[in-house]
């Protein structure tokens, strides 16, 4: 588990702990330290700014919509070199900011997160906030899975836009399973929300779900060559799926059908593999999605047209 941030005695050979002394003085520093050093931003931000506002806001416990007056508060000294630690540790190591800070914030809800999952980013989390209209009616949701959940983040949304739903969160590393009981605990959901260790539907028995929704495996063998060096702290087993990233929503769609109730959706994300899905499967319906706050790569399938197209798979 990573260990809490602390304050570090190993700071940069020229320390800008003595000459800058506000938050906004550091937020203008962390956010040209990232552009001068071309840090990659692909976990929650995508630019220097952003990720240097919530670098600097989240080493002081404070929230996104601080009183811009706050901006001109002088930090103390353990304060100025918290940050600097933390800003040095994102540049020289290239760990994502959410392993540093342990929390990524998605549908709205923080999340405890740390190398044993991915961060959270999906773009599923667009139509967890509006109830997965227009497929699903929310007093008529009973049960939902989120497979392959990591760190239970789209599950635990799910939660929150269906709040008489029973969730079930899947996955096959128990490590994953592991944060995401540490979420479910985190927002009192244990009456509601149940942890399983599953190789997709392997051990989830004969039980039948309104809503699959899934943010598997797909990344294809040579994007996972070239990906940022930030990726690299993200577990593989979460990434890698096969020469073409479809080896996972394959097995998926296999079974999904058989697991649905009878007017129940498998709602996926295929990511940059949604090319190689449609090549392979022109007469499945998939029904691509489009999002307002940018994200592509996820499908909807009806349990009908699983189980009509099921030996394609």
């Amino acid at each position: 588990m990573q260990k809490a941030i602390g304050p570090d005695s190993t700071m940069q050979s020229k320390s800008p702990i003595n000459e800058l002394i506000t938050i906004r003085d550091y937020i203008r520093w962390a956010a040209s330290r990232f552009n001068q050093e071309q840090v990659f931003f692909g976990h929650g931000s995508d630019n220097a700014w952003d990720e240097a506002i919530y670098l600097v806001l989240s080493c002081l416990h404070l929230p996104w919509d601080v009183d811009s007056a706050a901006m001109d508060a002088r930090l103390t000294m353990e304060e100025r070199k918290r940050i600097s630690m933390v800003v040095d540790r994102r540049i020289t190591e290239r760990i994502p900011l959410a392993y540093l800070t342990n929390e990524a914030w998605f549908a709205g809800i923080p999340f405890y997160v740390d190398e044993r999952v991915l961060v959270p980013r999906s773009p599923i989390a667009e139509l967890i906030e509006r109830g997965f209209t227009p497929w699903l009616c929310g007093d008529e949701v009973k049960n939902i899975l989120d497979l392959c959940c990591g760190s239970g983040c789209i599950g635990i949304g799910c939660a929150a836009a269906f709040p008489e739903a029973q969730i079930d969160l899947a996955d096959i590393s128990t490590e994953a399973l592991a944060v995401a009981q540490i979420n479910v605990d985190k927002h009192h959901l244990s009456r509601r929300v149940q942890v399983r260790q599953s190789d997709l539907f392997a051990n989830l028995g004969e039980k039948e779900y309104d809503l699959i929704v899934s943010n598997p495996p797909y990344v294809d063998a040579q994007d996972l060559a070239t990906m940022p060096e930030e990726y690299q702290h993200e577990p593989e087993l979460g990434l890698s799926s096969g020469a073409d990233g479809l080896d996972c929503i394959k097995a998926i769609m296999r079974s999904a059908g058989r697991y649905l109730s009878e007017y129940g959706i498998l709602v996926a994300e295929v990511g940059n593999s949604e090319a190689a899905l449609r090549e392979q499967y022109e007469k499945v319906p998939f029904l691509w999605l489009d999002f307002e706050k940018g994200g592509h790569g996820v499908f909807v399938l009806t349990k009908a047209q699983l189980l009509q197209h099921q030996s394609q798979f």
